[in-house]
């Protein structure tokens, strides 16, 4: 891979090394992939200072470039962070293995035993932006679940990137893993990303994560199949039987604990019952945390525009509106939600039970922050992202998604008549 100035040559080895790692990967004992996260695990923390140092050179370049605070904000790692993503690997590597687990089983009276069997995918290329956590958290995921992975992140975690898959390979190598299974495009150039999404002959499915430009890009061009949500464009209903603590500090986290995540609220609807008291009060509290209000019906910052809902904000900013009733918060959200999660607000158990029914969502909470929005928060240890389209994958997709299945049918000298 010297030839950086060749890019189709470049992608092409990358792909067919992964398809051989990934012959080798769907055979690969639980074990050796369990040793293998571990390592990478032991080898980001005792490499974190390095890390530290690579992120503060992603760090100056997203200054230069003008990234906005939110921006910033995701590029940032920090002991902490980097903590968390050793806690990320260590929490796959305890998972169960899902390779070669058995979905459903039958008998037929033909004489046919029929076995439903998980298998990788094969090769999954994911492509991202700022957040150099993607790194080790696709990587792990798709090692999990046997498959090879191309990663393709951002220009703006260049060194933070390099330096986490760095860690990567060393755990794959301490397992006596092909160092193939888990690839990082060593480039900036653009053209890699075109390039990878027309690798049909050894990438299986793109997975895009990162803001609406990057994404619409993958599916209006990928010629591989894709995992994407658009935006998320998360919205919080109050309903007007909603709890009032509950729901002042619900709204305040979803929209405030981190602002660049894609699980952040970006539209606040209120019950008219409530909009004059809780709604106004719960409007009060994001302004008095320094969120920019854009609001219809009530007082917020400044008057909503048309433009304002349907918006994925990625900053303090959120757009509120009053609404009739339920009714009316669910056709607001049909209309200009991105199917990525909505909550609603209510001690009420037939208004939620109307929201979860008549919202097709890829999640739905009640009583809780859309900033659970997140494969870790599920219980999956990471995420490779959070699919909202209808296909295979929906919501947090963790290792088991990152699957397919075969059939395995066992006779005993069956004919079929």
């Amino acid at each position: 891979m010297e030839n950086m100035t060749d890019i189709p040559a470049l992608m092409a080895e990358i792909g067919q090394n992964a398809r051989a790692a990934a012959a080798e990967l769907a055979f690969a004992t639980a074990e050796r992939k369990h040793a293998a996260l571990i390592a990478a695990a032991d080898s980001v923390w005792s490499r974190r200072a390095g890390i530290i140092e690579a992120n503060a050179k992603d760090m100056a370049f997203g200054r230069d470039k003008g990234l906005t605070n939110a921006m910033m904000d995701r590029l940032k790692l920090d002991e902490d962070r980097i903590r968390g993503i050793v806690d990320g690997l260590r929490a796959v590597a305890e998972q169960k293995d899902p390779v070669g687990e058995t979905i459903a089983e039958w008998d037929m009276p033909s004489g046919l035993h029929i076995r439903r069997v998980r298998t990788p995918l094969g090769v999954v290329g994911v492509i991202y932006e700022s957040r150099p956590n993607v790194t080790a958290d696709a990587g792990a995921l798709c090692l999990k679940a046997g498959n090879a992975v191309i990663l393709r992140g951002g220009s703006e975690s260049f060194h933070s990137s390099g330096a986490i898959h760095a860690c990567l390979v060393e755990g794959l190598r301490a397992a006596n893993l092909p160092e193939m299974a888990i690839q990082r495009v060593p480039t900036r150039d653009r053209e890699a990303v075109r390039e990878m999404l027309t690798m049909t002959e050894t990438i299986d499915v793109i997975v895009p994560r990162g803001g609406k430009g990057l994404v619409g890009l993958v599916q209006r061009e990928a010629r591989v199949p894709v995992f994407a949500h658009l935006e998320g464009i998360c919205h919080v209903y109050v309903d007007k039987a909603a709890d009032p603590d509950k729901a002042r500090a619900v709204v305040l986290n979803a929209k405030t604990r981190r602002t660049g995540i894609c699980g952040a609220a970006e539209c606040l609807l209120v019950h008219a019952d409530v909009a004059e008291t809780l709604g106004q009060q719960i409007v009060d509290d994001l302004m008095a945390a320094g969120v920019e209000v854009r609001a219809r019906g009530l007082n917020g910052s400044v008057e909503a525009t048309d433009d304002d809902f349907g918006t994925e904000f990625l900053d303090m900013k959120i757009a509120a509106k009053v609404v009739d009733d339920i009714d009316a918060a669910i056709a607001h959200i049909r209309e200009f939600g991105s199917s990525h999660t909505e909550a609603i607000l209510t001690e009420d158990d037939a208004a939620a039970e109307r929201f979860f029914q008549r919202i097709d969502s890829a999640i739905l909470m009640r009583n809780a922050s859309t900033q659970f929005a997140d494969g870790g928060e599920f219980g999956m240890g990471a995420e490779i992202g959070i699919a909202t389209g209808k296909m295979h994958a929906r919501g947090p997709v963790g290792a088991e998604q990152l699957t397919s299945f075969k059939y395995l049918v066992e006779g005993d000298g069956t004919l079929r008549p």
